[in-house]
């Protein structure tokens, strides 16, 4: 950093300070809140869900008098918004940003990282942690999900890892993707039977307060919104705000299938399990993490600009986690991501730039889609045993 003051006035105790930083993931959270306490449709639709469980009605149908939009989560989720749901509005706001919040703060905090890196990672993601919070987005414990998950699978928790796994599926598919560390587990049988078991119990706890028939008709219901959802997200301004939308949307060709892209996206992520030396690896490891919150987003066309909670997660992994110094180019990387994907919703980044650009050609997935591409390049060619600590420089946007 060239401003010397600037650098000492950050360096500061105070900015490492565990309880500044958890001080401020909370403080996120409460302003969220009290921001968005009589304009938050989606945690309108999430607590709604509850209550039409409760009735036996229909998950996914429209309920305009209710809220716009329709229910896209697992019948399993309605369960999970419960206590939410049933205490008054503004104090299950609250609470369900506070959980968001705190969630992930622990899952960063459970990553056997040095706390030095753990802080980078809050400080960088702290901003579009507020974006998502300003949508209630349910995609924060989605991320907090996937990390926990990893920190599970390597601290031979099997258990805790399919339980986390198969809740974030139940409730969003998204938590399929933790199967991604699968391989690294050390009780493989006992993972996958812990997987089964966990399925079993979130597939029957919602009959608890309805009945099998009602749950399983609405996994079928669940299957068709999704199908119609996917539909309608190809060329959605607000949604498939990833590298699907990013190549369909600047190409505006309406005629091909995303299988495509997504088909070399999965050859291109699975092929450094080949790499059975660099298993032994933690830093290799990590880079799965990486991998896989990134990929997750980039590859689904119902990633809205608030999904990214989770790619940044993982681009700010990637960064801190290779056991070589990073270089100008993983900084400048950085930047532009903090640049282009954080700030670009926000009143800080010019309003015509983000109308006409950003948000019509799903430009907020670029830098995530480089950086993803740069780590599995480092997948494929790079040794992750580890060398004498160098300190990756921060970037300027995130000090």
């Amino acid at each position: 950093m060239r401003f010397p003051r600037l650098k000492a006035f950050f360096g500061r105790p105070f900015f490492s300070d565990w309880r500044t930083l958890f001080g401020l993931w909370v403080a996120l959270a409460l302003i969220a809140a009290l921001l968005k306490v009589n304009k938050c449709n989606n945690f309108l639709i999430f607590k709604a869900s509850f209550w039409h469980l409760w009735d036996g009605l229909g998950l996914y149908g429209k309920y305009p008098h209710e809220y716009w939009d329709v229910f896209l989560y697992g019948p399993f989720f309605s369960l999970v918004v419960a206590p939410f749901a049933v205490v008054p509005h503004w104090l299950g706001l609250l609470l369900w940003e506070v959980m968001l919040a705190v969630a992930l703060y622990v899952a960063v905090r459970r990553l056997p990282l040095a706390w030095g890196k753990q802080v980078f990672i809050y400080w960088f993601c702290a901003h579009e942690l507020l974006t998502a919070l300003f949508m209630s987005q349910f995609n924060i414990a989605i991320a907090a999900v996937i990390v926990g998950a990893f920190v599970a699978v390597e601290r031979g928790k099997d258990g805790t890892a399919a339980f986390l796994i198969m809740l974030g599926t139940f409730v969003k598919l998204y938590g399929i993707v933790g199967l991604a560390f699968f391989f690294f587990s050390r009780h493989k049988a006992r993972f996958a039977l812990a997987l089964v078991g966990w399925a079993a119990v979130f597939f029957a706890l919602p009959m608890l307060i309805s009945s099998p028939e009602y749950i399983v008709g609405q996994y079928g219901a669940w299957y068709d919104s999704l199908t119609a959802k996917n539909a309608d997200n190809i060329f959605s301004g607000g949604t498939n705000q990833s590298l699907l939308g990013l190549v369909r949307k600047i190409s505006g060709c309406p005629s091909y299938s995303d299988l495509w892209l997504i088909v070399p996206g999965l050859v291109a992520f699975a092929v450094p399990y080949l790499r059975l030396g660099q298993w032994r690896h933690v830093a290799f490891r990590y880079a799965f993490l990486a991998s896989t919150l990134l990929f997750v987003v980039l590859f689904s066309t119902g990633s809205e600009s608030s999904t990214y909670i989770i790619a940044l997660t993982g681009a700010a992994v990637w960064y801190v986690s290779s056991p070589w110094k990073r270089s100008r180019l993983d900084v400048a990387l950085m930047v532009f991501a903090f640049i282009l994907t954080s700030m670009s919703p926000s009143d800080l980044f010019p309003a015509y730039i983000r109308k006409h650009w950003v948000q019509p050609y799903a430009l907020k997935a670029l830098p995530c889609v480089l950086i993803w591409l740069k780590l599995v390049y480092e997948m494929w060619t790079r040794d992750y045993s580890p060398r004498p600590a160098a300190q990756a420089p921060l970037p300027h946007a995130a000090a």
